[in-house]
């Protein structure tokens, strides 16, 4: 699990959405099915289902990326 120091460097950093699901993957979440416009992912952690954006090439704005990392259960 990360930090919070450490998480908030990334929040902080340019990310891509494919790096996004690399660490959602590392911190335990997995991919469950496609919806209509984001992928669907589970968290062990929260037993939750969150929505993920399918832009893997663009940039995850920071409001964005911080709230599906507290969905996820990564950010206290």
């Amino acid at each position: 699990m990360l930090t919070y120091a450490y998480f908030m460097r990334i929040i902080q950093m340019v990310m891509k959405y494919s790096e996004l699901k690399k660490i959602l993957k590392k911190n335990g979440c997995n991919f469950d099915r496609d919806g209509g416009n984001h992928e669907i992912w589970y968290s062990p952690h929260t037993q939750r289902l969150f929505a993920v954006g399918r832009h893997s090439g663009k940039e995850v704005p920071t409001g964005t990326a911080s709230s599906i990392f507290k969905q996820a259960g990564i950010k206290k």
